[in-house]
């Protein structure tokens, strides 16, 4: 039978290694494709794959059976959950994994792209710029329908030139910069704070009018600290937590 062929990672020191493992492989099942098989290899090709030992593999699997998008049978092996619910919390632990993985977990519809002024909220972070390219989705639950969050990224002229906007309705920002477009992520650098909905998101969310919303920046830099995209997101606020965990090490 066939396997599930899962991304491939380069792990850090800076992170525990199942942790990395864990991202890698859950934005890996989030992002797969319908046809793409739901047997997963085994726990020795799977740490053979990532390049660690059975036991930290065996713990990254845990952690993905705990949250339900993978069944492990005894004999028979381990399979992605077709049904399993993509709407968990997102974790911020200083993976790009984690940031994928939690961008993959929903349907998206490109409402609009194009060029524009660098607007206010974004201009600290473009000074030699006069112009951004601007991406606007629409995301929602796959299995309801329901919009979860709408997401507007500002992207360097020279980095858009290499993206194609299609691209974004079947990938997320992240991993379209990272794969697609060649550019090589340093670090993302995120805030969350609560807002009230304004009226285009009080609309596009289908929540009432000045209902609390989370309200996201993530900026990515190049390995140089340039930026090279900043996303603006708006959740809402009965569907998302946010929880940080900060390694002492």
């Amino acid at each position: 039978m066939t396997s599930f062929a899962p991304d491939s990672i380069v792990l850090t020191r800076k992170l525990p290694l199942w942790y990395q493992v864990s991202q890698s492989l859950r934005a890996s099942i989030l992002g797969r494709s319908p046809q793409d098989p739901l047997r997963l290899p085994t726990e020795e090709q799977l740490a053979g794959h990532y390049g660690v030992s059975v036991l930290t593999m065996r713990q990254a699997l845990k952690e993905l059976e705990d949250e339900g998008l993978i069944s492990r049978h005894r004999r028979r092996g381990t399979f992605i959950e077709p049904s399993a619910r993509r709407g968990a919390p997102v974790r911020l632990l200083g993976s790009v994994d984690a940031i994928v993985a939690q961008q993959s977990a929903m349907t998206t519809e490109l409402l609009g792209h194009g060029r524009t002024s660098v607007p206010a909220e974004v201009a600290e972070h473009f000074p030699d710029l006069a112009e951004v390219a601007t991406y606007h989705r629409l995301r929602s639950d796959e299995n309801t329908g329901e919009p979860t969050n709408h997401a507007r990224n500002y992207v360097r002229p020279e980095i858009a030139a290499r993206i194609d906007p299609e691209d974004l309705v079947r990938r997320p920002m992240t991993k379209v910069l990272r794969d697609l477009t060649g550019v090589d992520i340093g670090r993302i650098t995120d805030t969350v704070e609560a807002r009230l909905a304004d009226p285009e998101t009080a609309q596009l969310l289908r929540v009432p009018l000045l209902s609390p919303i989370l309200h996201y920046t993530g900026v990515i830099h190049d390995t140089g600290g340039q930026v090279l995209d900043v996303a603006v997101i708006h959740y809402r606020g009965d569907r998302f937590s946010f929880s940080v965990t900060l390694d002492a090490t």
